[in-house]
């Protein structure tokens, strides 16, 4: 009985133990869990709590950014100092600026100033003198034939020269003898005759050659050298195309180079029909081109075509171009800008060198006093004349630098390279 009595006890503290344990544990990870909850929402809170002092920082930050204008930097500059870089303060104020039409367009050579060189004669060529992309000046030339027109052009001018010597020595003879009284006075009538004869026949054939291009000083050379034809430029500028090559032959037909003057050009642009009225003879342009976007070059309408292209509804306007430094390329692409009358309300405008680019941005500079400037970021509209409307950022009756705005910039941007590297240290 006793026995009996033990084993259940023992089965009984087994059981109550096991309980025991499992509580204890439930407790624990009951906690853990709790615990880690509580410090999540802590954290959120925290970050909810600093995140709202980050916006409200930001906002502060915002608010104070937008309170008057955006400045960019700004630079100190005596009286002095701005004479002797051209900086130059004028006042703001509004002015009338035209409307413009812009049209885009492609430059092609002057055809007025293009000229196809060829032979006045067939013949092969033995020398070639210019090569594609040469300047080459007026009656330069450019390469040289052998011709068999040639030679007996030549053969029948010196036949002629030896014809005119002896109707001038029979002439002569003549008149000698007609003094005596030997010959009739009728000889020297038909001697002299003789004589006008072979000079209208040498002239003639002096004449052919100088056609064909062989100089007067080319016939006075080496009567045993014979000379060769040349093929001379009749305009001076620059080989666009070469087709000469040594051992081809060569005819009036076919090129061998062509020249083109590209000290002015033509662009083409196309104008659309609605603004045919606005457009006329004479009127004058603004080019540039995506090679040199900086670059404005002046030019004027020197046709418009009389008919309407059906599809596109445009019409074919010609623009002459002067050309210096030949940056202007045929077959570039262009944009013009025709100026109209100024019918508008005045608006806020200044020299287009006044507003200049700043770090992606356009800014004017501002004279705050004498000798300090502030970068005022401005919003330009329209451009004409070389003119730019200030949409914003600028007041009428403001000083600002009409001129030197550019050595501001750079003087600018010089301080700031030299902040940047006071701090690197």
């Amino acid at each position: 009985m006793n026995k009996k009595a033990i084993i259940i006890g023992l089965i009984l503290a087994l059981a109550l133990g096991g309980g025991v344990a499992y509580r204890l544990t439930h407790s624990v990870t009951g906690g853990d869990e709790h615990g880690e909850h509580k410090d999540e929402k802590a954290d959120s809170h925290k970050e909810e709590k600093e995140g709202g002092h980050k916006e409200e920082g930001e906002h502060k930050e915002k608010k104070e950014g937008h309170e008057g204008h955006d400045e960019a930097g700004s630079i100190k500059m005596t009286v002095e100092v701005q004479k002797q870089n051209g900086v130059v303060v004028a006042v703001a104020k509004k002015q009338p600026i035209a409307g413009m039409i812009s049209a885009t367009g492609k430059v092609e050579a002057n055809a007025d100033r293009i000229a196809h060189v060829s032979p006045r004669i067939s013949g092969k060529i033995v020398a070639v003198k210019a090569s594609l992309g040469d300047s080459v000046a007026s009656g330069q030339s450019l390469a040289t034939l052998d011709s068999i027109e040639l030679g007996e052009a030549l053969n029948r001018y010196q036949q002629s020269k030896t014809k005119l010597a002896l109707a001038q020595s029979n002439m002569d003879r003549i008149k000698a003898l007609v003094e005596k009284k030997i010959a009739a006075r009728k000889d020297i009538f038909q001697a002299e005759t003789d004589y006008k004869t072979a000079q209208t026949e040498l002239h003639t054939d002096e004449e052919r050659l100088s056609l064909y291009g062989i100089s007067a000083s080319d016939l006075k050379g080496d009567g045993h050298k014979k000379p060769r034809l040349p093929v001379r430029s009749p305009i001076g500028g620059i080989i666009t195309e070469k087709h000469a090559i040594v051992g081809e032959l060569a005819d009036p037909s076919k090129s061998l180079y062509t020249v083109a003057d590209l000290s002015s050009v033509w662009v083409l642009v196309d104008i659309h029909e609605k603004d045919l009225a606005k457009v006329r003879r004479g009127q004058p342009a603004i080019v540039s081109v995506g090679a040199y976007p900086d670059q404005k070059l002046k030019g004027r309408i020197t046709y418009i075509a009389d008919l309407v292209d059906e599809t596109t509804r445009t019409v074919k306007a010609r623009i002459e171009v002067p050309n210096p430094g030949r940056k202007l390329k045929p077959e570039m692409f262009a944009t013009v800008q025709l100026a109209l009358s100024a019918d508008a309300p005045p608006v806020l405008a200044v020299p287009e060198d006044a507003v200049q680019d700043l770090d992606g941005k356009k800014v004017v500079f501002v004279a705050e006093n004498e000798t300090e400037f502030a970068a005022r970021q401005v919003q330009a509209g329209r451009v004409s004349g070389g003119m730019v409307e200030i949409v914003f950022g600028l007041k009428d009756g403001e000083r600002y630098a009409i001129k030197g705005a550019f050595i501001l910039k750079s003087e600018l941007k010089k301080g700031e390279v030299v902040d940047e590297h006071g701090h690197g240290k």
